[in-house]
């Protein structure tokens, strides 16, 4: 393959297809200034001044010459991600292969390349996996990841610190908590799931607080994070800058629906006993739960708030949702 020529400007997106990636190449691609270059495993579709790179894997043997050849700026999404029933023998291993390794392995290439800067989207679980209601994460907080995903981007982030100081690339830190809109899985899309079925659920008494990011918003701290001179090594947490209750969520996503909820006004300490004693321990922390991010340091360094509220990410999963199904399915 011929190296692609430095153009000012360049932005290297990995994970380009994915969930947030594909959202951000078609942001990055409304800017005109800039050359997008993406990659993934798989090719993409055609997009207009988009060029797209196949990188079978990332792992610490991953050749990313012609990917970061003439590149400015570098934003990291591609990872293994948090599943809820790992399969892999060594999970902790299988983690540290892709989102360290092969993490850390991109920014010294990067680095060698002449990228100025690179963006890495890592995760909330760095902090921990709760918080005291009213005490939330704040970027300063002793990271306690807890399981295999959320120590493999803690141990990604202490890498890419030691390539920054080694090379002065400059690295910026994003940890987002959960990020949902058009085209989100796992358990967002199965609550969804359960609003349209009009089943009645037993969440009707949670009074937890959850810091979430709308897909639209991640971006756009994304691509602020990408080129604001004062993001350099620095690390910011993602989220709407409001907190709902699991109850509120689901209130709020019904009426994006265009639905009823039912929701049964069950305690939540008799759920979470309940959930907890057929070995639903985790599910029953993620509902009851508490999990917030304070984003007062990207708002004051960055002068980033973001640009969408709750219910304009609610409207955006409803539209994708109802749009894959059959009129019959909407009634």
């Amino acid at each position: 393959m011929t190296r692609p020529q430095r153009s000012r400007g360049t932005v290297l997106v990995t994970g380009a297809t994915g969930f947030v990636g594909s959202a951000l190449v078609d942001r990055l691609l409304g800017i005109s200034t800039l050359g997008v270059r993406a990659a993934s495993r798989r090719p993409g579709s055609p997009r207009d001044r988009a060029e797209f790179i196949t990188i079978p894997d990332v792992a610490a043997g991953t050749d990313w010459t012609t990917a970061v050849a003439g590149v400015d700026t570098v934003i990291h999404l591609a990872a293994r991600v948090h599943v809820m029933r790992d399969s892999a023998r060594d999970p902790v291993g299988a983690f540290r292969a892709v989102n360290t390794a092969g993490t850390v392995n991109l920014a010294r290439q990067a680095a060698r390349a002449g990228v100025r800067r690179l963006v890495y989207v890592s995760s909330v679980k760095v902090n921990g996996e709760s918080t005291v209601p009213g005490k939330p994460f704040t970027e300063e907080c002793v990271p306690r990841p807890l399981d295999p995903y959320g120590i493999s981007k803690h141990e990604a982030e202490l890498g890419l610190r030691e390539v920054a100081d080694e090379t002065g690339l400059e690295v910026v830190v994003i940890r987002p908590p959960l990020v949902y809109g058009p085209g989100v899985k796992a358990n967002f899309a199965s609550l969804i799931r359960l609003l349209r079925s009009g089943v009645p659920l037993p969440l009707g008494a949670i009074h937890n607080r959850r810091s979430l990011v709308g897909l639209d918003n991640i971006v756009d701290l994304i691509v602020t994070c990408a080129s604001h001179p004062a993001a350099a090594n620095q690390v910011f947490l993602a989220s709407d800058g409001e907190d709902l209750s699991t109850t509120e969520l689901l209130r709020r996503m019904a009426i994006a629906l265009g639905r009823r909820a039912f929701l049964i006004p069950v305690p939540a300490r008799i759920l979470e006993a309940s959930l907890t004693m057929i070995g639903k321990r985790s599910i029953a922390q993620r509902l009851c739960g508490s999990l917030q991010v304070d984003i007062s340091k990207a708002r004051n360094m960055l002068g980033w708030t973001p640009p969408h509220a709750v219910d304009h990410g609610l409207r955006r999963v409803a539209q994708d949702s109802l749009s894959h199904t059959t009129p019959g399915e909407r009634n």
